[in-house]
């Protein structure tokens, strides 16, 4: 799969969250999709998913970064 089709599932999967509701990037997936990825792919998801986020009003806010520095996101 190509990174720019997990992005769209990703932000497509942002739908199906609550209002109020906080997560990682690899919560929208499920955990073999995640990990089988290659790291570098993961990275460049977590990159395009922040910059996505940021130019289109989405319904989604970066907040903090956790303790290992991945990005948090809470839906609005």
């Amino acid at each position: 799969m190509k990174v720019d089709e997990l992005l769209e599932e990703a932000l497509a999967e942002t739908k199906h969250l609550q209002e109020g509701e906080v997560f990682l990037v690899k919560d929208l997936f499920k955990g073999y999709v995640w990990h089988r990825l290659p790291i570098k792919e993961r990275l460049l998801l977590g990159t395009l998913f922040l910059h996505e986020v940021n130019k289109a009003p989405c319904g989604v806010l970066p907040v903090e970064k956790t303790s290992s520095h991945q990005q948090r996101y809470k839906k609005c």
